[in-house]
Order: structure tokens, then C-alpha cells, then sequence
């Protein structure tokens, strides 16, 4: 690995990785997807989409997301999932000598992003190019209400971009969105794979001024949404508020997840998203390599500057004990 070019980013969801090199059967808790996800067909697209090129244009697609979040095709870019999405705004808007603000911890495809276009990485937004808002964050799901991003946007300095990540928003408050804005310097990175719970699909896309986007397409790699995601994405847009139900059982289990973890001594942060941040007494790496051998795989947040704190999804009832009762058995 030359100096110039980052680590690749840890990430949870690795489960298929371990299953092929491991005779456990893994109960994955490392990758935040709903648990409790909208009826919506998996069935592929016909055969004619499948044996030609996708349109390149995604016009059908766009026009979709467009009239659902109230805005023009013009401000709609795609992706092969929201990190290509983040990977090609930081190549369009950074560069030697331009800065990031990026504030800890929070998902690592910004930083790496930013550095891969040569940007540099800093926690001060004074004179940055972009700053960067998860929300709600990965990983302790603070959610940043609508009000106050609105007023971080009016106080933006002259030529800053706002990059906003609302890839859990729909799983946390969608009323908190700023999806619906258009600013000059706002951009918008969403995602339906984990609220839909098709991560495998990948599939992405952003929204933001149309000078912007119009750069964002043109490094887009061509054909980079395949049809059968595409296919998809159209389908689940119809079923966006299915989701509201979806909310309300994660709300559930996320308060008896919490209970149990708090009574057995551990301190899980407030969280309005689906996941949970848990620090832990003892080295993360310890506690997750201690409960794959019990079948449970957690993401080690070690990656994310937090070397004594877990992250877990949260699940349904009976997985959620399968978890708890597996952490009670390999606390020291």
C-alpha cells in the first residue's frame, strides 16, 4: 500500500465471510438492516431488462425519486450504493489542499473519500470545503433534528458544502429529513438497501443543486445501477410508508434491547436509529471475538476510534435475547 492511498474502511455485515470460513451459524448483529421490512418483490426485472444495457439516463428512476422527495430529476444522482455515491461528490468537490470536516466518530467512507480525492481530513470546520453530517450518526445514532441542520446550512461560510448522510433516516424519524431542501450548498446522500433490508442489491443516490449533480453524473461510471436494483428501487418507493410501521416495532425492541443491556451493567447510548453503540469493560476485540465462538457476530468499534464500545443492531425479540444472553455469558 502506497502513502497516498488510505486503509480500506472496516465495516460490519461480514457474516458470509465468516459462515465460508467457519462451521458457527452466526447470528449477525455487526450489520444495521431493518429487521421488520416492507413487503416488496424481489422478483427480477423481465428478461428484455436483463439482457440489454440499463438506460443510462435512469430517467424512469430519477422522475420516481424526484416526485417523491419533492424535487426535480435535474437534482438526482445515483449510485452502486451511497458509498459510491459519497466517493464520487468528495472526488467532484475536494481536492490537493482542500479540506474536509469530519467530526469523530462517525461512518470512515467520509474520511476515506476525502483522501482518496486528496483532500485533507480535519475536525475544524473554519475554512473546510465540506463538512460532513451523519445523520443520524453511524455509530451511536444521535439523531440531528431538521431546525438545527437547517440552521448549520444558513450559517455555512461562503463557498463551505454541506454534505448530509441520511442513509438511517427513514429507520429513525423521516420528519427530521432535509431531503426536501434545496440550497446551493446542500447535498443529500440517501438509501433504501437498509431500510428495505437488501443490502446486497446496492443501490444508492443523492440529492443536491443541479450544477452539482450535473458534475456527479458525469463521473458517475456508466450502468453503475444494474437493472434488477433498479427494478427494485422503483418498487420500494411505492412502499415508503410501509416504513412508519417498521419505525414503530424497532422503537419497541430498541427500548427492551436497551433495558436488558443496562440491567446487566453496560451503558448503551441514546440511540434514534436501529443500532445501538455499547460501551464495553474490557477491549472490544475481546468481547466480539468472544461471542462469534457463542454464534454472535457485533461490530468491534475499534475501527471507529472506540476500542472499548460495541455496536449491535438492533433485531426481532428472539434474537435480541440470543444476543443479550450471549453478552451476559462473556462479560468478565
Amino acid at each position: 500500500m502506497t502513502s497516498q492511498i488510505p486503509d480500506k474502511i472496516i465495516h460490519g455485515g461480514t457474516v458470509r465471510w465468516h459462515k465460508k470460513h467457519s462451521e458457527i451459524d452466526l447470528l449477525d448483529f455487526s450489520a444495521s438492516i431493518n429487521p421488520f421490512p416492507p413487503t416488496v418483490s424481489l422478483t427480477p426485472p423481465d428478461e428484455e431488462a436483463i439482457t440489454s444495457y440499463p438506460d443510462d439516463r435512469y430517467e424512469e428512476l430519477k422522475e420516481a425519486i424526484a416526485v417523491h422527495f419533492r424535487r426535480a430529476p435535474e437534482e438526482v444522482t445515483l449510485g452502486n450504493g451511497s458509498v459510491e455515491v459519497i466517493r464520487t461528490f468528495c472526488a467532484a468537490t475536494l481536492g490537493p489542499g482542500m479540506r474536509a470536516a469530519i467530526i469523530p466518530p462517525t461512518f470512515g467512507e467520509y474520511e476515506m473519500a476525502a483522501r482518496l480525492a486528496g483532500g485533507a481530513v480535519t475536525t475544524d470546520p473554519r475554512g473546510a470545503a465540506v463538512r460532513f453530517l451523519c445523520n443520524p450518526n453511524n455509530p451511536d445514532g444521535t439523531l440531528t433534528g431538521r431546525d438545527e441542520v437547517l440552521a448549520l446550512l444558513d450559517n455555512l461560510p461562503e463557498g463551505q458544502r454541506l454534505f448530509i448522510d441520511e442513509a438511517f433516516i427513514e429507520l429513525a424519524d423521516p420528519a427530521e429529513s432535509v431531503s426536501d431542501v434545496r440550497h446551493r450548498a446542500l447535498f443529500v446522500s440517501r438509501s433504501i438497501t437498509k431500510s428495505f433490508a437488501v443490502p446486497g442489491l446496492r443501490f444508492g443516490f443523492g440529492l443536491g443543486d443541479p450544477d452539482l449533480i450535473a458534475e456527479l453524473e458525469a463521473r458517475r461510471l456508466p450502468w453503475t445501477v444494474n437493472a434488477w436494483a433498479e427494478a427494485f428501487a422503483l418498487r420500494a418507493l411505492r412502499h415508503a410508508d410501509d416504513l412508519a410501521e417498521s419505525r414503530r416495532l424497532i422503537r419497541g425492541e430498541r427500548a427492551w434491547l436497551t433495558r436488558e443491556l443496562r440491567a446487566l451493567g453496560l451503558a448503551p447510548y441514546p440511540s434514534s436509529a436501529n443500532y445501538l453503540l455499547v460501551p464495553v469493560p474490557c477491549p472490544a476485540s475481546d468481547l466480539a471475538a468472544t461471542l462469534m465462538k457463542q454464534g454472535v457476530l457485533v461490530r468491534d468499534c475499534t475501527s471507529f476510534g472506540l476500542p472499548h464500545a460495541i455496536r449491535v443492531a438492533v433485531r426481532r425479540l428472539d434474537e435480541n435475547r440470543r444476543l443479550v444472553e450471549a453478552i451476559a455469558g462473556c462479560l468478565p
